[in-house]
């Protein structure tokens, strides 16, 4: 049994990427993990001040949700992240808890696993690589983890648009996978 995280980063509860959190989420419970979604609607996450404290301190000096985010993601085995791509990137409140997970950057780590699960009104394959490229970065920080998978759904641009798609199956059978 892992520990495993899923972070949906739409502020839209029910969106199309939220929709594919959910699916991963059911596979991963399916096959006998722990799992917990953490959505990012409601939460109050800051911006990183760049202050550097959190290296002395082991975690962020800004009181918001970050800090209990952080030591969930500190302890999964697998880390899912599930964002919309807005102008061919991750969405900006992905990219925030990002900068504010600096803290870890230090600090051991249990994941090994990290997903990304992606939807974007355009459909073309290249569309989702610039937030690939920026999870990677994020990735390279923490050189006993790998991108394990990655998931697209793209051609979905209205709410709820992915429902009866093929890709809410490929996202259950990803998560049964980890």
């Amino acid at each position: 049994m892992k520990r495993v995280i899923v972070i949906s980063t739409s502020l839209r509860c029910g969106s199309n990427s939220d929709m594919l959190a959910d699916k991963f989420v059911e596979g991963a419970k399916a096959a006998g993990n722990e799992v917990e979604k953490i959505s990012l609607a409601g939460k109050d996450i800051k911006f990183c001040m760049g202050c550097m404290g959190c290296h002395q301190l082991g975690k962020c000096v800004i009181k918001d949700d970050v800090n209990d985010i952080m030591a969930k993601v500190l302890e999964a085995d697998v880390v899912a992240w599930a964002t919309p791509i807005y102008y061919y990137e991750m969405s900006g409140q992905m990219k925030t808890l990002i900068d504010r997970m600096n803290a870890m950057y230090s600090q051991d780590y249990k994941f090994r696993d990290v997903y990304l699960l992606t939807t974007a009104a355009d459909d073309e394959e290249q569309t989702p690589k610039r937030a690939e490229t920026g999870l990677g970065g994020w990735i390279a920080c923490f050189p006993k983890s790998r991108l394990a998978g990655t998931l697209f759904c793209g051609g979905v641009d209205k709410p709820r648009e992915i429902e009866g798609n093929s890709k809410l199956l490929e996202a259950f059978e990803m998560g049964k996978g980890v």
